[in-house]
Formats: C-alpha cells, structure tokens, sequence
C-alpha cells in the first residue's frame, strides 16, 4: 500500500506521519466515481453518432433502388400477330 501511495506522489496529512488507506481511499473513491460518469456520458454520446451514421447509411441505401425496371418491349410471336383494335 505504501509504495502505491508513494507512486501516486501521496503525503501524509499534517499531524500524521504516514498515508493512511483511508484518506488515499476516499481520494481515488471520489477520482473513479468521476471517471465512471464521464464514461458513461463519453460512450452514450459515440453510441448515439453511431446510430445517427447507421440512419444515414439506411437513408441512402433506401434512395438507391437495389434493382432496376426496364420498360417491357414489344415483341416476340403475340406482339406481331396480334392487333388490337
């Protein structure tokens, strides 16, 4: 505990001659509480562009016709014998 206290650059309080788990604790316990909240916002917000750039990608492909319609032409054996009149 005390080469990690001493890692982190931790001094002990006035009055007390070493780090205590306490204080050292609360420190990281308020660091990683804030930490967590941030990524949680950081990866709601890369989840919504994500969806945002899914949407586009569907809306352009939706624009874009997976098949094409040719006109029917007129021929073959009922087109040249028949008339319609």
């Amino acid at each position: 505990f005390l080469e990690t206290a001493a890692y982190f650059c931790m001094k002990p309080k006035m009055g007390e001659k070493e780090v205590s788990p306490h204080s050292f604790f609360s420190i990281w316990h308020e660091f990683s509480s804030d930490f967590k909240d941030f990524w949680k916002k950081e990866n709601k917000l890369i989840l919504q562009e994500r969806v945002k750039e899914a949407e586009e990608v569907c809306r352009q492909k939706k624009g874009k016709s997976l098949y094409n319609i040719r006109p029917k032409h007129d021929s073959g054996i009922v087109s040249k014998n028949c008339t319609y009149t």
